[in-house]
């Protein structure tokens, strides 16, 4: 399975607006969207409530209704004047009450039913009467019976329905909706196993989505009865909705009423109902936060070992086995290698850089010895210039303010089951036979690769190429394209100071012999030169995007001193992937990509003077109007997006009216609606009669 660039920029905003609106980082600066401070900001509500709804969430799935009760009071008094949400929360009530006393004591529950439950239940709704006689068995079936016809009652289970239930009307009259990028994660992860699944492939992520997306979802929000006879939807906007957070047609019309008709609403409801684990996710974003130097580090050193028994923790996999992984975000990168990661299990360490291992023992060694990844390395001779980059990062403060119910997580890496939430460091330390490196701690190195990356971002490119070189002298002879790169930087900037000498200086010494090297860069070079005809002070402002370029050389070097990229990033790229898959399968373009930030995180950030890679075009985009057409193969949907003339002779055109009604119809998904119609010459009537003969 292949996998997308990721555009680091737009990633990164999402995760720091997911942080700070989470209140994860102490930060003083002015939130830029709903997001917090190092305390809850007064102007942040929908934080407050999704704290709110997390502490009602919790005292249901403890049992504790009265403690949820009086939240409700205090903060969502409608939930209590809904008659049909009161009853199943007295309901609840009345089985805690029986769960808590004795056969011999059950007159705080008699009493309860009498004077809450029963007149309830008579202006509930139409099945409540039922439901209420129903429940008066459990007097008489014990709690342990699993036989019982109120077992379903008795069961634990049912309070993380009750809690679930209410989180979903919470969710939708508070606008407490999860931050776009837990959003996003829920939506891309979801497209990804069912493409994944569809195709009959294995996901080189499943290790971490298994974990991190959780199978079970919140029950939806009921639609108020007055919304049953609102006017029919567009069918367009009901299967939009259906496929995409996998809903039964009549599934998407009940959202759609609880939301009057509002798509984009109605999707975030149902994407909120995906649940993710909060606690892995927070040491996802965390290490990215630590690897791109928003957040301090509080990383050992090499050498120190962790406290612990290694065989304990096990290690870890990440290597796919069968299946060819590229992770290369860009073909100027370098491209990642598959490696052993090994982290602790354990919680609570302060340690978070995760380093790469010999890619020959990933499978099965769980040793804590690491790889031979760098030789003759020295200390730079100047590394002042990340002393002001490291006052600006914030302290990761994590959820303070949540209460203390996340589980414990723990796995065995070496059977390679689920991954350690806490992304700790590998416990190795660096082989002996690399030269002048045993000098060097991973809280050096961690600081030498994010001051590397701050010269590259402020266009320092002389500063970036001596202090690498004077590190590692063999680091640009393996990342040609990297040094290609930055002089071009150092080229652009010096046409801009109107010195043309040293420029071409620099052209002949370096870029001209790089691409004698690589005809690939001999476009890159012609254009470079073009700079020299422009204005002066146009050069670099018409070059390289820095970010990029910065973002790739931290990620190279890295690499070159055993320090991975995060793991968010790998699942970004593994997702973002299958999404444009996925729709080329459908043919059409996807509604929520933009919600959702998505084309942002798709969007080629790739330096404009040395992109090598011809990009391949998406498939032919389209609307979800009526008056649409779709062409479709009965053979297979071109890799490139080519045109009609380039694809089958067989191809037929698909009305969208005829795509809409097969998916309706048949309740199939738009690519089996499409592919059934190429069958039929494109007439929906004659594919269902097929069906159906």
């Amino acid at each position: 399975m292949d996998s997308s660039p990721v555009n680091w920029e737009a990633l990164e905003a999402l995760i720091i607006d997911f942080a700070k609106s989470e209140n994860l980082i102490e930060d003083s600066s002015p939130p830029s969207s709903p997001s917090l401070s190092s305390s809850p900001s007064p102007s942040s509500s929908s934080y407050l409530s999704r704290l709110i709804i997390r502490q009602i969430r919790s005292s249901l799935e403890a049992g504790d209704v009265d403690a949820a009760i009086d939240l409700f009071r205090a903060h969502a008094p409608f939930v209590l004047e809904d008659h049909r949400l009161l009853f199943r929360l007295q309901k609840q009530k009345f089985i805690e009450l029986l769960r808590e006393g004795t056969t011999e004591d059950r007159g705080p529950a008699i009493d309860y039913l009498r004077t809450f439950l029963a007149p309830c239940a008579l202006n509930a709704y139409p099945e409540a009467y039922e439901e209420f006689k129903h429940v008066l068995l459990a007097f008489i079936y014990d709690k342990d019976d699993q036989t019982s016809p109120v077992a379903n009652e008795w069961a634990e289970k049912r309070r993380y329905e009750i809690a679930g239930l209410m989180s979903s009307v919470l969710r939708a009259h508070l606008h407490a909706y999860n931050p776009i990028f837990s959003m996003t994660l829920r939506y891309l992860i979801s497209i990804h196993k069912g493409f994944c699944f569809r195709q009959g492939i294995l996901s080189p992520i499943s290790d971490l989505i298994e974990r991190l997306l959780l199978l079970e979802r919140d029950p939806p929000a009921i639609p108020q009865d007055s919304l049953y006879e609102a006017q029919p939807f567009d069918e367009v906007d009901i299967q939009a909705l259906a496929h995409a957070v996998e809903l039964t047609r009549q599934g998407a019309i009940d959202s759609l009423r609880f939301a009057k008709g509002d798509l984009f609403q109605a999707f975030q409801n149902e994407i909120c109902r995906m649940r993710l684990d909060a606690a892995m996710l927070d040491e996802l974003v965390r290490e990215y936060c630590i690897y791109r130097g928003i957040v301090e580090s509080g990383v050992q050193t090499l050498s120190e070992p962790l406290k612990g028994n290694p065989s304990e923790s096990g290690c870890y996999s990440t290597q796919d086995g069968s299946l060819d992984v590229d992770y290369s975000s860009a073909k100027w990168s370098n491209s990642e290698t598959s490696a052993t990661t090994d982290m602790s299990s354990m919680r609570g360490t302060n340690v978070e850089l995760r380093y790469a291992s010999d890619p020959a023992n990933n499978l099965e060694d769980c040793s804590t010895s690491g790889s031979h990844q760098s030789e003759n390395l020295r200390l730079p001779r100047n590394r002042s210039h990340g002393a002001g980059e490291r006052s600006k990062r914030k302290r990761w403060r994590g959820r303070h303010d949540e209460l203390d119910h996340i589980s414990d997580i723990h796995f065995n890496r070496c059977s390679k089951q689920e991954v350690s939430t806490a992304m700790q460091v590998a416990s190795a330390t660096i082989s002996k036979a690399q030269q002048g490196v045993e000098n060097i701690n991973g809280e050096e190195k961690y600081e030498i690769v994010l001051g590397m990356k701050e010269l590259a971002s402020r266009g320092m490119a002389a500063e970036v190429v001596e202090e690498i070189n004077a590190l590692d002298p063999n680091f640009f002879a393996q990342n040609p394209v990297l040094l290609f790169q930055l002089k071009q930087v150092e080229f652009l900037k010096l046409v801009g100071l109107g010195d043309h000498s040293g420029a071409l200086k620099v052209a002949c010494s370096h870029l001209g012999p790089l691409a004698a090297s690589d005809p690939n860069l001999l476009k890159p070079l012609k254009e470079t030169l073009l700079s020299l005809l422009r204005p002066s002070e146009d050069a670099l402002v018409t070059g390289l995007p820095l970010h990029a370029l910065a973002t790739s050389l931290q990620v190279a070097f890295g690499k070159r001193l055993g320090i991975e990229e995060p793991q968010l990033v790998k699942i970004m790229r593994a997702t973002l992937y299958t999404h444009t898959e996925w729709f080329k399968l459908q043919m059409c373009k996807d509604r929520f990509e933009s919600l959702l930030r998505i084309d942002s995180l798709k969007e080629n950030s790739t330096p404009v003077l040395t992109s090598l890679a011809s990009s391949k075009s998406n498939t032919e985009s389209c609307n979800l109007g009526s008056s649409q057409v779709t062409m479709s193969s009965t053979t297979r949907v071109s890799d490139d997006g080519g045109s009609p003339n380039q694809a089958s002779s067989r191809d037929v055109i698909c009305d969208e009216n005829a795509i809409l009604k097969v998916m309706e119809f048949l309740a199939l998904p738009r690519a089996d609606a499409i592919h059934l119609l190429a069958q039929y010459n494109g007439n929906a009537e004659t594919v269902i009669q097929q069906i159906f003969a």
